[in-house]
């Protein structure tokens, strides 16, 4: 009995406080939201200048990462396949100071956003638009060459049409 009226105490302080704070409503449990959907919440900003006109393929990856060899060999095939028709941009993870390099790297091209939200998400391949910096499709430790070339396709039959 104590501790129900604990817990309906905490709740009705709860929502008394989301009342005075002029929130309409109070939720207890946060919903799990992805970083591709969270990134489209933002307003859209163009990466940098020297990544237009072409898809971007960005790749967090780290050397101690065994999902980040077994994806490597199809990053490899796709490099080759898309040569000067996608931007490829890895972003090193693997310590300290490949982190902050990085880091510099992911801010100079204007991928700071996805950067800062999926540094911990080794294995992560992004294919992005660079037109509005928004992530088209996200994948993690996934080999299937197929799944990305479709997406890359669509994108550069997208922007040819632009």
């Amino acid at each position: 009995m104590k501790t129900t009226r604990s817990f309906l105490t905490s709740t009705l302080a709860i929502a008394f406080l989301g009342g005075a704070l002029g929130v309409a409503s109070v939720s207890l449990v946060s919903p799990q939201v992805s970083v591709a959907q969270m990134m489209q919440t933002q307003a859209p900003k163009p990466l940098s200048p020297s990544l237009q006109g072409k898809p971007v393929v960005v790749d967090i990856y780290a050397t101690w990462c065994p999902g980040c060899q077994t994806i490597a060999p199809t990053l490899s095939q796709l490099k080759k396949q898309y040569q000067g028709k996608v931007n490829f941009v890895v972003l090193d993870v693997s310590d300290k100071n490949t982190t902050k390099a990085a880091e510099a790297k992911a801010k100079q091209l204007g991928l700071t956003t996805f950067f800062e939200a999926n540094k911990t998400q080794t294995a992560t391949v992004a294919i992005i638009d660079p037109a509005t910096g928004m992530v088209v499709q996200q994948f993690r430790k996934n080999a299937n060459a197929g799944d990305y070339t479709k997406v890359i396709d669509g994108q550069i039959s997208r922007m040819a049409k632009n």
